[in-house]
């Protein structure tokens, strides 16, 4: 479903490498974790994935489709929620709902019945027709997930998603993120709960220094690693 070939991205004219050569695929159906310390280049490589970054050198293939080479053909197959919910401000809710379910053309009946659902899951049903800027920043992830779902997308992308989110609404979107890929979906995610990375992810990347130190299940990485009571013990013996 993601296939990352060779990417790379510098900044400062090329003095600084944020994401080093990095490959690996992803099939349908796995809850995939992408775990480093701040700057090792986690949103970079997201940022690259979702089309907002070219890399410098190398390719992203999402579903089959070079994603610079067709980027709307493989956009339609993605949704991002990013690591800081940048949403419209002067716009009510349900405005910002419909202006994302109008970009993936979605249907006002399937819409209606999208909406419905995970505004109820994650209880900002109420506050729909308030101005997104009276919301909170846990309210603001809310939407932004809500929007994100709508859409039912083959590659769920999320950086840090539980930031700012209740115990409930985390407990709901961990419940999402395995049923999507109970249906042959895919989850790449980013965070630094680690405990949560161990419990649902099926495999798991370790980025470092912009390169991938690991990547494997949880059995896979306890075989390299001499620290292997958690993931935490291995994701610091890696990573320092």
């Amino acid at each position: 479903m993601l296939k990352l070939d060779s990417i790379s991205k510098s900044y400062n004219k090329g003095r600084v490498k944020a994401v080093d050569n990095i490959s690996l695929e992803i099939k349908p159906g796995e809850i995939f974790g992408f775990l480093g310390p701040n700057g090792a280049g986690k949103t970079t490589t997201i940022k690259m994935i979702v089309g907002l970054l070219k890399p410098d050198n190398g390719s992203v293939t999402v579903g089959g489709i070079n994603a610079w080479k067709e980027p709307l053909k493989a956009k339609s197959m993605i949704s991002y929620v990013p690591d800081n919910p940048e949403v419209y401000d002067k716009l009510k809710g349900i405005e910002y709902l419909n202006f994302i379910a109008d970009m993936y053309e979605i249907s006002k009946d399937k819409r209606e019945e999208k909406m419905n659902y995970y505004l109820e899951m994650f209880n900002i049903k109420d506050a729909i027709e308030d101005i997104v800027g009276s919301y909170s920043h846990g309210m603001k992830q809310k939407l932004v997930l809500t929007s994100a779902l709508i859409s039912e997308p083959d590659l769920f992308i999320l950086d840090e998603p539980m930031v700012g989110l209740d115990p409930k609404s985390s407990f709901n979107l961990k419940a999402i993120m395995r049923e999507m890929c109970d249906e042959g979906k895919t989850v790449f995610f980013s965070t630094h709960v680690l405990e949560v990375a161990e419990k649902i992810c099926d495999r798991i990347a370790i980025i470092s220094k912009g390169k991938i130190v690991a990547m494997g299940t949880m059995e896979e990485l306890r075989s390299h690693a001499k620290e292997k009571e958690s993931l935490e013990n291995i994701f610091l013996e890696l990573t320092e």
